[in-house]
């Protein structure tokens, strides 16, 4: 088992000294989170994290949960594996459920829900067993020393650690990153593959489906959920949004070692980088408050406590993944694997996905439908954005249950109400 001893004292010491030394340029009046992150707000967070954030604290809630790694294909993996109680499991099936998270998240999304997938429901005769494993290049995974590992390898990376811990059959749970990495497996490895939960579905950008999007600006009706087409239509403001929200793509896909410099280096830049992302990305709304959302005192109405988010921070900067986590969007986006056109090669494997109306994209199911030909169910949900399990823990968790007894009925030709 692995316990997380990151830090000798003077490394901590470290950090706080340069928390206390960073310098600011001043936020322009009235732009809030328009532009970035304020920096007004950004000082608050800095000073809380450098006089009342408990690292040690924190740690040891991060090792309250069974952690381990194995070397697969010259890497060390890092992974959560959770069990359910043998007391509570009775005459239920337990089905092996690996959660893949993404950028710039950590296993950190998923302590929250750990214990409502691993607790028995008396409305399902079945219960999870979870494996979530720190992606290669992120967090306490080790990052790959040559080019190439794309999702496609991190996929097969993947495999290799359910099958060594037993499992030759599993289902799969994945949004943003580890939705893409979940999908390329349920292509490529279909026996394995029990079925596909995805929180960011998508279907790629070949020719029909595009012009079926194109289309649908004349009849959104047809192509669109009522609750999600402003999100596509009118085109322009869609092109609008997606050009103000990916700039940070472009730039990972493209030269991940240059910002690499500065967020290594910095780690007040760090939190400013990874945080802008889980205020805009959980609701677009959020550009326009002082805060960003992102409030620092605990309130009913927070999405997340400031304590948790900046664990997912330290585990960036105490373990230098940063630059290493921002090379799969240059592995995965290059000439070679763009070749392979895995998203025009169609999928049967069963799939459930969640669609939340503040995640960054949105595929209209009879989009979905070219990849995934075994469209189990969509689900629309009422709230949520693109972090989805780490902001509604509950909500996620429930869709999570309900998708898989969905797949379950399906495989085995029952009726069990989902």
């Amino acid at each position: 088992m692995l316990q997380f001893k990151l830090w000798k004292p003077e490394d901590l010491d470290y950090l706080k000294q340069r928390l206390q030394s960073t310098s600011y340029f001043p936020n322009l009046r009235g732009v809030n989170f328009q532009y970035g992150f304020d920096t007004e707000h950004l000082q608050k967070i800095v000073e809380y994290w450098a006089n009342n954030y408990n690292w040690r604290q924190r740690e040891k809630k991060l090792n309250s949960i069974p952690q381990y790694r194995t070397l697969i294909s010259g890497l060390n993996i890092h992974f959560i594996h959770l069990k359910p109680d043998p007391k509570l499991i009775g005459k239920k099936k337990v089905l092996p459920l690996l959660l893949l998270h993404g950028w710039p998240g950590s296993v950190k999304e998923f302590y929250g829900i750990f214990s409502l997938l691993t607790t028995p429901r008396k409305e399902y005769d079945f219960i999870f067993e979870v494996v979530a494993p720190s992606l290669p290049g992120y967090g306490f995974s080790d990052a790959a020393t040559i080019p190439g590992l794309n999702s496609i390898q991190i996929g097969l990376i993947m495999r290799k650690l359910m099958n060594r811990l037993g499992f030759e059959k599993f289902y799969i749970q994945g949004g943003d990153w580890g939705s893409l990495i979940g999908s390329d497996m349920a292509t490529l490895y279909p026996e394995n593959v029990l079925g596909y939960h995805s929180n960011m579905c998508n279907a790629g950008w070949s020719a029909l489906p595009t012009l079926k999007l194109l289309f649908g600006s004349f009849f959104p009706d047809l192509i669109a959920h009522s609750q999600f087409k402003h999100k596509l239509y009118p085109i322009p403001n869609f092109l609008k949004y997606f050009m103000t929200e990916t700039g940070y793509f472009h730039l990972q896909a493209t030269k991940p070692n240059t910002v690499g410099v500065a967020l290594h280096d910095s780690p007040v830049g760090l939190a400013a980088y990874i945080l802008e992302k889980f205020s805009t990305w959980t609701n677009e709304d959020w550009r326009d408050l002082p805060d960003g959302g992102l409030k620092i005192q605990k309130t009913a109405e927070n999405k997340y406590s400031i304590d948790d988010l900046l664990d997912n921070v330290m585990i960036y900067w105490a373990t230098n993944s940063i630059t290493s986590s921002m090379r799969l969007y240059a592995e995965t986006f290059s000439s070679k694997y763009r070749k392979l056109q895995l998203d025009k090669i169609p999928s049967n494997v069963p799939t459930v996905c969640a669609q939340y109306p503040h995640d960054l994209i949105y595929t209209p199911e009879t989009i979905l439908s070219y990849k995934f030909k075994n469209l189990v169910h969509v689900s629309h949900m009422p709230r949520g954005g693109h972090f989805a399990a780490f902001e509604e823990p509950v909500l996620f968790s429930n869709d999570v249950w309900m998708g898989i007894c969905k797949i379950e009925n399906q495989i085995h030709n029952t009726t069990n109400s989902c």
